[in-house]
């Protein structure tokens, strides 16, 4: 019998001038791109919070924190691959991620088939098990006129 488990992540950033503007492990041209103590990468900060939590896992901020200067600078993918291995300890295997990038800051669209196939690499699933969508704001909110970007992911994970 399997058993199934989901979880939920979330990640917010301001978006500055300076920083390269990468989401979902893929670099956008764009002018502005996540603070963060980190590469600020809010898709991979998502997703692995939504793995780590669907098996029940300490989350990210956690496990890597921002006063832990190991971690300044520290490339997104590779928090997102020990996150995964951390999962697959438990006997856990993610079955699929679905993602809501919500900012009016770089255009998802044109980048989406592209961050989708890097999100599946990373965790070893297929492209088609892995849905990556971009939302605006409307005007609306702390985020709006492209001050940020704010992304939430659900993951199923499952184990035999």
């Amino acid at each position: 019998m399997t058993t199934i488990r989901t979880g939920i992540g979330f990640d917010v950033h301001r978006l500055v001038e300076g920083r390269p503007c990468i989401l979902g492990g893929v670099e956008l041209p764009h002018p502005t791109g996540p603070d963060g103590h980190s590469d600020g990468d809010a898709v991979l900060h998502a997703v692995s919070d939504a793995v780590l939590g669907a098996a029940g896992l300490d989350d990210l901020g956690t496990r890597f924190p921002d006063t832990d200067e190991e971690w300044k600078g520290a490339d997104s993918r590779d928090l997102l691959r020990a996150s995964l291995a951390a999962v697959s300890e438990e006997g856990w295997r993610v079955g699929n991620v679905d993602v809501v990038i919500a900012t009016e800051g770089p255009r998802i669209a044109p980048h989406r088939a592209e961050m989708r196939a890097s999100v599946a690499a990373l965790l070893g699933i297929s492209t088609d098990c892995v849905n990556i969508k971009g939302k605006t704001l409307e005007g609306l909110g702390a985020l709006a006129g492209g001050a940020g970007i704010a992304v939430q992911a659900a993951c199923l994970i499952e184990r035999d």
